[in-house]
């Protein structure tokens, strides 16, 4: 859902007990001391990451689509190009598969060596598909591995992408994830002010909703 970042704010602000208050909590004799407003803008979008990145898929919203075009290696597998703003895979699904993917591995991890193997029963197959998340001369792509013939096409491809704040004031926080996303700006700006136990108590809070 689209959110409008003033209400965020206050949000954030009646988390902190501080909706009442214009006091400035950051002050130097060589910086522009900055607002309460201030310091929670500026920790927002981190938020956002943050809970976007370590929420359980049940808790994300559709998502954004991606995978028109489909580009294809040897043994039925291939791969697709991700866009720029992409942050988190929701599901990638080929349309011969018997399974979806809603986690991609990296180059790093073990499994991805086997999928450069020209023995196809080692790879990911249609029953138990594999997807990793690579880096191409054309930029960041999704491979898959594999299908059972070039014939397939993608059937389902959603991921989230890095939050932003539109000319508008808006930014898109995913609705089951909003009150974390509060909780965890809530942290932050606690650090920010140095005051170490109300960090650290936000920042369990938010992590134990995104749990439930």
């Amino acid at each position: 859902m689209v959110c409008n970042i003033n209400n965020v704010i206050r949000d954030v602000r009646v988390c902190l007990d501080q909706n009442m208050s214009s006091e400035q909590l950051l002050q130097t004799d060589d910086v522009d001391t900055l607002s309460l407003n201030d310091i929670i803008h500026s920790k927002i979008l981190e938020a956002v990451i943050r809970v976007h990145t370590d929420a359980p898929t049940y808790l994300l919203e559709e998502g954004h689509h991606f995978g028109d075009a489909i580009f294809w290696n040897d043994l039925e597998s291939g791969w697709v190009l991700l866009p720029d703003d992409f942050m988190r895979l929701i599901v990638f699904e080929m349309s011969d598969w018997e399974s979806a993917v809603y986690t991609a591995i990296s180059t790093s991890d073990p499994k991805y060596k086997l999928q450069r193997q020209r023995i196809k029963a080692l790879r990911g197959t249609a029953q138990k598909p594999i997807c990793a998340i690579v880096n191409r001369p054309e930029g960041k792509a999704l491979e898959f591995y594999s299908c059972r013939s070039q014939d397939a096409y993608v059937s389902k491809a959603t991921y989230i992408p890095y939050p932003n704040i539109d000319n508008y004031g808006g930014i898109d926080i995913c609705e089951r994830c909003y009150t974390a996303v509060i909780n965890c700006t809530a942290s932050l700006v606690s650090g920010t002010y140095g005051d170490t136990p109300k960090a650290e108590y936000f920042s369990s809070l938010y992590q134990s909703m995104l749990q439930q």
